[in-house]
């Protein structure tokens, strides 16, 4: 099986992992859409307060909502995709099984992840959602290209996420125990992703540096190439800089891993 084939085998492999979990998808699902509702009507409140505040009228803010409920687990906002596992693996030694396969630990990881996203995308973004379009007056676009950009978008998220969560999981080669890391991670990504209020609204410097930071790519970026509310182009490039820089870094680090666990085995 040639390369492509192995990484897009377990592309597949990924998604059909995570639709064999109904029970859990439909209760993600009504979670997503009653938090979507919940915001969206502290939205309306702060709206109808600060009209044009970031930049979006109602229609846009409330766009944006949905978009972030649609994007929540496509993204792994909060973890829980790959990096337990690859962590426990990491702590148990089993890792050292992975290194030795002739597959690249990395882009191993990186298809499985993208076929998780993939299904947590059309499982548990499209229903929230169609239910948000139904209950509010949402600004979405009505030209092909417009959706098609934002799924570029969020299809370069995901990968920003995956490097960002691939470095977490790796830094258990050197800690006793990863979890500290991977929390303060999944923090930082609800606060700068745009999960809880759009990254517009922060003031000043401070809006300037989250807008800045790897974490805006997962839910500001693409939700922006949506609403029309910045440059697609100018969008993908900061996002593609992003994945080619973290995961550079992530290889780095992964060869560093390797060698410390060939010294070790040795």
């Amino acid at each position: 099986m040639g390369s492509g084939r192995l990484y897009a085998a377990v592309a597949a492999g990924g998604f059909r992992r995570y639709a064999t979990y109904r029970t859990a998808t439909a209760a993600g699902v009504f979670t997503n859409t009653v938090f979507g509702l919940i915001l969206a009507y502290t939205y309306l409140a702060l709206w109808h307060e600060r009209p044009h505040l970031g930049g979006y009228d109602e229609a846009q803010a409330l766009t944006y909502v949905w978009v972030g409920q649609a994007l929540l687990m496509t993204v792994s906002v909060m973890g829980g995709g790959f990096e337990d596992e690859l962590a426990e693996r990491i702590r148990t030694g089993d890792i050292a099984i992975d290194l030795y396969r002739p597959a690249d630990l990395q882009l191993w990881w990186l298809a499985g992840d993208l076929g998780r996203a993939l299904f947590h995308l059309v499982a548990r973004g499209a229903l929230p959602m169609a239910v948000g379009a139904v209950l509010f007056p949402l600004a979405l676009p009505s030209r092909p290209l417009a959706w098609v950009a934002f799924l570029a978008a969020v299809t370069l998220g995901a990968v920003v996420s995956f490097a960002l969560r691939f470095l977490v999981a790796l830094s258990a080669f050197w800690l006793m125990d990863g979890a500290g890391v991977a929390q303060i991670s999944w923090i930082t990504a609800t606060f700068c992703s745009g999960m809880l209020l759009p990254l517009n609204v922060f003031p000043g410097v401070l809006g300037e540096i989250v807008r800045a930071l790897p974490w805006a790519s997962l839910i500001q970026a693409p939700a922006d190439v949506l609403l029309g509310a910045a440059d697609p182009a100018a969008v993908f490039a900061r996002q593609l800089a992003w994945a080619v820089v973290l995961l550079v870094a992530g290889r780095m680090l992964q060869s560093a891993a390797t060698r410390r666990v060939v010294v070790q085995g040795g």
